[in-house]
């Protein structure tokens, strides 16, 4: 990897922002008889991070913004590291799919964002399985009710997040210089 420039080290903390206020402000809460769940808009800029800026810096704008949006809501504290190691993930495959070449851009910018967005449930999924039934120690039915109604709220943020990203990240990859 080269050397951060201030430039880099700006972008991404504008990034970092921009997921932070899209995870924190533009959500829409939804209780359940089982917990509560959201829509929001963060994994739009989580992906458009890593599309927009590449995988490392990409990454470290969707986990610093995501870590940031945890650790300032009381119920979200505590997922705070995982939340950083998988948000970073998520931007970084989809920046490592998108790459810097300007051939077949759009496959790749659709391409990186669902593999970007597969990757962040998959673990999201998994996180919870594994807290709710070997942690808490949860029956299994409770567990796959749960996993069941996240696995929903999440393929409706990682659905939204792709159809968002994509052309967004279409129309201000152009107007990026690259170094």
């Amino acid at each position: 990897m080269k050397k951060m420039e201030t430039k880099d080290i700006t972008l991404i903390g504008i990034m970092a922002a921009a997921v932070y206020v899209s995870s924190a402000f533009l959500q829409i809460p939804i209780p359940t008889a089982i917990g509560s769940t959201r829509i929001h808009m963060g994994n739009v800029m989580c992906l458009l991070s890593g599309m927009l800026l590449g995988s490392v810096p990409g990454g470290l704008a969707a986990g610093i913004g995501s870590m940031l949006f945890d650790l300032t809501t009381p119920a979200y504290v505590a997922s705070a590291p995982l939340t950083f190691v998988f948000k970073f993930l998520m931007a970084w495959v989809c920046g490592k799919i998108v790459g810097e070449h300007t051939a077949k851009l759009k496959s790749r910018f659709i391409g990186g964002a669902l593999a970007g967005s597969l990757v962040y449930v998959l673990l999201y999924l998994s996180k919870s399985f594994i807290r709710d039934r070997f942690v808490l120690g949860l029956p299994f039915q409770a567990v796959a009710l749960t996993v069941a109604q996240k696995a929903v709220a999440s393929g409706v943020n990682a659905v939204i997040a792709v159809l968002v990203a994509v052309p967004l990240g279409l129309a201000l990859k152009n107007r990026r210089k690259q170094p």
